[in-house]
């Protein structure tokens, strides 16, 4: 009895140990997938002044100066120019140029649905656009809304959202890049990312801007009739003001999360997060401050002025999005991941050749004054 008790005993200590090796196994498959990056190629035609850099090939294919052991906010650096930075921000604000009418297409048909009136859109309008613009915003938004059928799943409005899911494309392969991943998804599962993603922002954006402009009165229309439109006055005044903010960093975290096509711990999202969140907001203010009192496009763009403006917000927005993912990537891979970065494995393949070629040198040096002393004295005899 005893014994069939020791081998049932011994049976299940044997059936525990093969799901933890599969389990282990499982995990260090997952973390050499995480630790699969895209390595970057050595530029060939300069070389560095110091041992501890090196040049690698950008986007651009120009320069990228990498420096070992640099600090955190040099390899940032490192990376905008690696990456190119810049021309992802203006190829972003291209696309989401193209996405921003198709996405107030599919936004503004339903509007209507949920009850909201023109004037209130209007009064928005006046809130956030420069004077000399507000109009033609104002006409283009009122005849969007007027013509609006408000049907839903209509043909028109699926096609409009999933042309303004294009932007959304474009950013999530940017993140990819930041990242230095390849995006193995195939093309429906990214495409039904981009589309959720944009019904997201389409969400978010309304909400950010309502509260900060329309808090007084939806205070006193939640609260008035009942006689505590004065006592809640204050809360709601706080709330108007930190609930955009909430909103636009959970939006932020989200997109980093699961735009890229890597496995991210939501802490390791929360450094870049909090910088996007913050310059985008107040980049936007400080953007429309000086759009309004500084600058005098009209003078200089004439009638396009209105959509000259629009690309340079949209390219500074893109900008601030795309160093929040390089910040969350250098964390990802120097903190999350362990091992080496890319640059770090390149580099140590780099010195090890090097040091290769060297000792071949010395070796071949070697053998040729060998030879030569050889021959020298067989001449002497």
């Amino acid at each position: 009895m005893s014994k069939k008790k020791r081998t049932t005993s011994e049976f299940l200590n044997d059936v525990k140990e093969e799901e933890e090796k599969k389990a282990n196994q499982a995990k260090k498959e997952q973390i050499e997938r995480d630790r699969t990056y895209i390595t970057p190629d050595e530029f060939k035609s300069k070389s560095p002044k110091k041992s501890n850099q090196a040049f690698f090939v950008s986007r651009i294919n120009k320069p990228a100066k990498y420096t070992k052991n640099s600090n955190f906010f040099s390899y940032l650096v490192y990376r905008i120019g690696k990456d190119d930075a810049s021309g992802l921000s203006a190829q972003l604000s291209y696309y989401f140029m193209l996405s921003l009418f198709p996405m107030l297409l599919f936004l503004l048909s339903i509007v209507p649905v949920v009850g909201v009136k023109q004037s209130t859109i209007r009064d928005m309008i006046k809130e956030h656009v420069p004077p000399d613009y507000a109009p033609q915003v104002s006409s283009i938004i009122g005849d969007i809304m007027g013509n609006a059928s408000g049907g839903l799943l209509s043909i028109g409005l699926i096609v409009a959202l999933w042309s303004a899911s294009n932007g959304m494309t474009a950013l999530m392969n940017s993140f990819n890049v930041a990242y230095d991943v390849e995006d193995s998804r195939n093309f429906i599962v990214s495409k039904l990312l981009s589309v959720l993603f944009t019904l997201a922002l389409i969400v978010v954006l309304p909400l950010a801007l309502i509260l900060p402009t329309f808090g007084e009165q939806i205070s006193s229309l939640l609260f008035g009739p009942i006689g505590l439109g004065d006592q809640v006055k204050w809360v709601f005044n706080i709330i108007r003001v930190i609930l955009p903010l909430i909103v636009v960093f959970v939006a932020f975290m989200l997109l980093y999360t699961l735009a890229p096509n890597v496995k991210i711990k939501m802490m390791s999202v929360i450094p870049g997060s909090i910088f996007a969140t913050i310059v985008f907001l107040v980049g936007s203010y400080l953007f429309g401050i000086y759009i309004s009192n500084f600058a005098n496009y009209s003078k200089t763009y004439g009638s396009i002025a209105g959509i000259i403006i629009l690309m340079l917000w949209l390219y500074i927005t893109g900008f601030i999005i795309i160093i929040g993912a390089e910040i969350n990537a250098i964390i990802h891979q120097r903190k999350i991941v362990s091992g080496q970065t890319p640059e770090e494995k390149k580099l140590a393949n780099i010195e090890e050749n090097n040091s290769n070629q060297q000792s071949n040198s010395i070796e071949t040096d070697s053998d040729n004054v060998s030879d030569d002393t050889i021959e020298s004295n067989n001449q002497h005899k």
